[in-house]
């Protein structure tokens, strides 16, 4: 394989991660492994200068990227993040995530992933919109509702959708509402979008759990992060009657061993802004939430979290990823030595972007559905999904991952294999 010259060396990067998951699907490809070096170059890669003119009158340059990963299989699908640690290489692996991801749930998609280096809370309203019109602006010529559809992700939200779905649309002279998802319903958006993510996290555990004989009802369930992925999985586990004994997020790491009320949390933290400070659980270190014993682990937070040392004294008996990328391909070693059991986030997590295809559809069609429909959809392209990759991964004797990354390929190159090389 031909390395690119504009990546960053380093086994801890998440392109690196990407790299070595692909590395390990290879010897179960056949044939196909023929094309597989399409998945290690990542089609366009753009980025973009964004000057804004602060509230002060000074002017600051932020770096924007987006990524399109692989369009073989339909148009480039993927959030945008705002975040100071956002760069090239992240956006990359973000963006082919997303390809592996659209493809094991079978959607009409390809990958691609988009974000700003900045931190959104440091800017003012006024600020954060000159931001994104311009970034949309600067992005315009390789997004679009055939080419490449955003949707919100770390540090964005309705609102920001709302602004590049104007943006785009100003700059073609008419309403263009399938140019992004993840808007607000009044915009074009879909219900139950937002909670989509946790839900999808919630049935391919309930599936996963189902198979390897975990009983939801007394389970202890932690979860890392508290955003609208973290919240809503433990929502509906705890629903299901599980107990949610820890919950982290970048303020604090919250304890209860009898089970954290979460219609209380969900109160404190809709006023406050943090889960810091809530009296209905202990406080313990950032470092112990890693000990806590727990049946089942939903780590949705950013990437990079189980690291070999954690996955080594880890007690639980099942890893739901609701975030992209959070475990070290060496810390899946450990855990599969250690019997257990990874739900990948390329399936964990996809029911966002199954939504988000609803809401693409609906806004092609300018046909709306309702909640129960949507749910009732996506209950069922997940369960189908995660069904498919558990009886591979029986069937190759392989993780829940690989197995995930199997059944995504095969997909992805045989569109590659099929359309050819242009020109012949």
């Amino acid at each position: 394989m031909e390395k690119l010259s504009y990546v960053s060396e380093g086994s801890k990067t998440a392109w690196s991660t990407y790299l070595q998951q692909i590395d390990r699907v290879a010897p179960y490809l056949g044939e196909l492994s023929r094309w597989i070096d399409t998945l290690r170059h990542p089609k366009r890669a753009l980025i973009v200068d964004i000057p804004l003119q602060m509230d002060d009158g000074t002017i600051r340059h932020f770096e924007g990227f987006r990524v399109q990963h692989n369009l073989s299989r339909g148009p480039g699908k993927g959030g945008v993040r705002y975040h100071p640690n956002v760069d090239l290489n992240e956006v990359m692996a973000l963006s082919a995530w997303m390809t592996i991801k659209c493809a094991a749930v079978n959607l009409p998609y390809g990958g691609a992933k988009g974000g700003i280096r900045v931190d959104p809370f440091a800017l003012s309203e006024g600020e954060l919109e000159r931001l994104t019109r311009r970034y949309t602006s600067e992005i315009g010529l390789i997004i679009g509702p055939q080419k490449d559809i955003p949707a919100p992700d770390v540090g964005t939200n309705g609102k920001v959708m709302a602004w590049m779905m104007d943006t785009y649309s100003m700059n073609h002279g008419t309403t263009i509402t399938g140019v992004v998802t993840g808007k607000p319903i009044h915009l074009g958006g879909s219900l139950g979008r937002e909670k989509a993510t946790g839900r999808g996290v919630f049935i391919t555990g309930r599936e996963v759990a189902r198979r390897s004989g975990i009983e939801l009802e007394g389970a202890r369930v932690a979860v890392q992060g508290f955003g609208n992925v973290g919240s809503e999985a433990a929502r509906l586990f705890a629903s299901a009657g599980g107990r949610v004994v820890a919950i982290q997020d970048h303020t604090a790491t919250l304890f209860n061993a009898q089970g954290i009320d979460l219609a209380a949390l969900t109160e404190w933290q809709a006023t406050h802004k943090k889960i810091a400070g809530f009296t209905g659980a202990d406080v313990i270190s950032a470092d112990a939430f890693w000990d806590v014993e727990m049946d089942i682990l939903i780590p949705a937070a950013l990437e990079g979290q189980i690291t070999r040392q954690r996955a080594e004294k880890l007690h639980c008996r099942l890893v739901l990823e609701g975030a992209n990328g959070p475990t070290f391909p060496e810390a899946d070693d450990v855990l599969a030595e250690r019997g257990i059991t990874v739900v990948p986030d390329v399936i964990c997590n996809a029911g966002g972007v199954t939504v988000s295809y609803f809401e693409w559809v609906q806004d092609m069609a300018s046909f709306f559905w309702s909640e129960d429909e949507i749910n009732e959809r996506m209950d069922k392209i997940m369960t189908e999904a995660m069904i498919h990759v558990w009886d591979k991964a029986r069937e190759k004797e392989c993780s829940l991952r690989t197995s995930a990354y199997i059944v995504a390929c095969e997909r992805i190159l045989m569109a590659r294999k099929d359309r050819g090389i242009y020109p012949g």
